[in-house]
C-alpha cells in the first residue's frame, strides 16, 4: 500500500491533468510511480521533462536502461528495477544483458565502464577519483556524455527515492533484487 494517494487523471485537473494524459499516452497507462509524484505537479514536471530530455540526449536508451537497473538494485528499489528491466528489453537488450547490468555488469567494455562509474557514483555519494572520470574517457566516453551519465544517476536516485521512501505498488513485471 502506497504512503501517500495515487493521483489519476480523473482525480485533477489542469497542467497536472495534462501531463498525467502525456505519460499515460507514451505508456499505454500510467504507471503508480507517476501517479505518486503527481501529488505535486512541480515534482511531475520535473521528473516528466527529465525523462523527455535524457531520452532525446546522447545516450541511448539501451544504456540508459542499463544504468537505470544498476542504480536500482544498489538502492533496493523494486519498482525501478521491474520497470527499467521491462524497458531495457524493449530498447533492445536481452535478459542476460539487464541481469549484468543489474549486478554493474557488462560483456561490453564500454558499457561495463559506465556502470562501473554509475554505481561509484551511487556507493560514494558523488566521491569520485579523477581515475574514475578518466576511465570513462579511456572507454571512449567524451564530456557530454559522461555528464548525461551523471544526470541518468541522478534522474534514477529521484525515482528509486519516491519508489522506496513511500512504498509505490509494483505495476510492472516482478524482478528480484540481488542478494547482498
Amino acid at each position: 500500500m502506497s504512503r501517500i494517494a495515487l493521483v489519476t487523471p480523473a482525480d485533477t485537473t489542469g497542467e497536472r491533468q495534462q501531463l498525467l494524459s502525456q505519460i499515460h499516452g507514451a505508456f499505454g497507462v500510467t504507471p503508480n510511480m507517476f501517479k505518486a509524484v503527481a501529488n505535486s505537479t512541480a515534482a511531475l514536471k520535473s521528473m516528466w521533462g527529465s525523462f523527455g530530455a535524457l531520452g532525446g540526449g546522447v545516450i541511448n536508451a539501451k544504456l540508459g536502461e542499463q544504468i537505470a537497473v544498476a542504480i536500482a538494485d544498489r538502492n533496493d528499489c523494486e519498482y525501478c528495477l521491474a520497470a527499467h528491466t521491462a524497458l531495457g528489453r524493449k530498447a533492445g537488450a536481452s535478459a542476460e544483458e539487464m541481469a549484468a547490468a543489474q549486478a554493474g555488469q557488462s560483456a561490453d567494455p564500454k558499457t561495463a565502464a559506465a556502470l562501473r562509474f554509475a554505481t561509484a557514483v551511487v556507493t560514494n555519494r558523488a566521491q569520485i577519483s579523477d581515475e574514475e572520470v578518466v576511465a570513462l574517457r579511456d572507454a571512449g566516453f567524451n564530456d557530454e556524455e559522461i555528464v548525461e551519465i551523471l544526470a541518468h544517476v541522478a534522474l534514477n536516485l529521484f525515482t528509486n527515492y519516491v519508489n522506496v521512501a513511500f512504498k509505490v505498488p509494483v505495476d510492472f513485471p516482478s524482478v528480484k533484487l540481488r542478494a547482498k
